[in-house]
């Protein structure tokens, strides 16, 4: 795992010495190779890797690996919009870029709980970089001052209780910890200390009511953070509960139901909010708060089903919203703006860009037998399981997921074109390799689900 993790370290010495006219290319080769390294060698490990530093199980190993794919994309996408800038605002973006991706891949990896806890907060310096200065828009900084100070106060009783833990049983290695929670005192307020001490974790995922940062940062940040923030970021919050979820003796579903209410009521919430939304952007980035909701769910449910349908959507809503943030992206480059209403009638100009456009909205709408529908399948299955009337209002969702799927794939395809689009240059062959690499792994996993189940 060292090796790994020297390798991907690797990059920054790249990035100083490549020469200006091949920087790109050293970089997103050298992403690839190291990523299917990587793959590999967790693959051969069979996600059953342990020791006093990492540790790779099946909750783990299919996110790391998310994380290692998504850095070479992130570096295809960036491309053609930083190549303008000055050699050393591209090495320094690059740079972040990849310290941004091995905090999350340690986050993922590191076995002790609180090194989880310093990576996964350790990632909020390079996405605030990210955003606050290579971000499109004036209101970047505002965006930035956001993202921090909802994560900050959100880690704060994390924290405390990983210290209160440790001071406790002294570990905090979840093998051990898993035989240490049977000792474990019970609270008196067990639904309040869930979610107080979960607070990091729905802020990141974002759970609806603490998710008003997401919309800010993907509108304001540049194509690398809108993917990686998307694509792996916000699956940091869902493996933390799903990893500190073992700590804990008493099944609190019952006296977490608040919770549960608000993040049912935020799955529709945020659907119906995607069928106003004029900004591209905007609509893919609440698209994820109503995902990521459903994960909130099935992690409150704790039945091995909603555990692998969280698992399964979590990877599926990588994939398909990084893609979604670059089919977006591909058309700002072009037109400069997000405004969908000023988008309309591409599919006349770009038929072969349509096509993407149509495979990954199908992916989001999901639609069997993608990944994103075992994915929701199974946390469907949970919810009806705990009680029926909860799946009868989730299972709205699905009509509203459709409605705004459809409505965005209308809204940008179809329609007469603008006057004021005269020339627009055709899309290029890095671009269409960009799309094939997202859609790819999950046209792989609908062939081996075994991958991340």
């Amino acid at each position: 795992m060292l090796t790994i993790i020297f390798a991907w370290i690797s990059l920054f010495i790249s990035t100083l010495l490549s020469p200006p006219k091949h920087l790109w290319t050293l970089i997103t080769g050298q992403g690839f190779l190291i990523a299917f390294f990587s793959m590999f060698w967790m693959f051969l490990q069979d996600f059953n890797f342990s020791n006093s530093f990492f540790f790779i199980d099946k909750i783990s190993g299919p996110l790391a690996i998310l994380t290692c794919w998504l850095f070479p994309l992130t570096m295809l996408a960036s491309q053609s919009k930083m190549y303008y800038e000055p050699i050393t605002r591209q090495r320094a973006y690059i740079a972040n870029s990849i310290f941004l991706q091995l905090t999350t891949l340690l986050a993922f990896t590191s076995s002790d709980l609180l090194l989880f806890f310093i990576f996964f907060e350790a990632s909020l310096v390079p996405t605030m970089i990210i955003i606050t200065r290579w971000g499109a828009q004036e209101r970047r900084l505002e965006a930035g001052t956001y993202l921090a100070f909802y994560t900050m106060l959100g880690a704060v009783p994390l924290m405390i209780w990983l210290l209160k833990f440790y001071s406790t049983h002294g570990s905090l290695l979840p093998s051990l910890s898993q035989t240490l929670h049977i000792a474990q005192a019970s609270t008196n307020y067990p639904g309040l200390f869930w979610a107080i001490y979960n607070a990091a974790f729905l802020v990141k995922l974002p759970m609806y009511c603490l998710h008003l940062w997401l919309p800010k940062a993907h509108v304001e940040a540049p194509i690398a953070g809108s993917m990686i923030l998307a694509g792996t970021l916000l699956k940091l919050g869902g493996y933390g509960i799903l990893r500190t979820s073992s700590l804990l003796q008493e099944n609190t579903l019952n006296q977490t139901l608040l919770i549960m209410l608000i993040a049912i009521f935020g799955i529709l919430a945020t659907a119906l909010l995607c069928l106003r939304q004029t900004d591209l952007k905007s609509l893919i980035a609440m698209s994820s708060v109503s995902h990521m909701n459903l994960v909130v769910a099935a992690a409150l449910i704790a039945s091995p089903w909603s555990y692998s349908g969280a698992m399964a959507m979590m990877i599926a809503h990588g994939l398909t919203s990084s893609a979604l943030f670059c089919l977006a992206n591909t058309l700002y480059e072009r037109t400069n703006s997000r405004t969908m209403v000023l988008l309309r009638g591409t599919l006349m100009i770009f038929p072969l860009a349509g096509a993407w456009w149509l495979v990954i909205i199908l992916f989001n709408m999901a639609l069997p037998p993608s990944v994103n529908f075992a994915g929701e399948l199974l946390i469907m299955a949970s919810l009806f399981n705990w009680s029926s009337i909860a799946f009868i209002i989730v299972a709205l969702n699905l009509i509203f997921t459709t409605s705004y799927t459809l409505y965005m794939l209308w809204s940008t395809q179809r329609g007469p074109l603008p006057n004021h689009i005269k020339t627009l240059f055709p899309f290029q062959i890095r671009e269409h390799l960009l799309f094939f690499l997202h859609i790819l792994p999950g046209l792989l996993l609908i062939l081996k689900p075994e991958l991340i189940f």
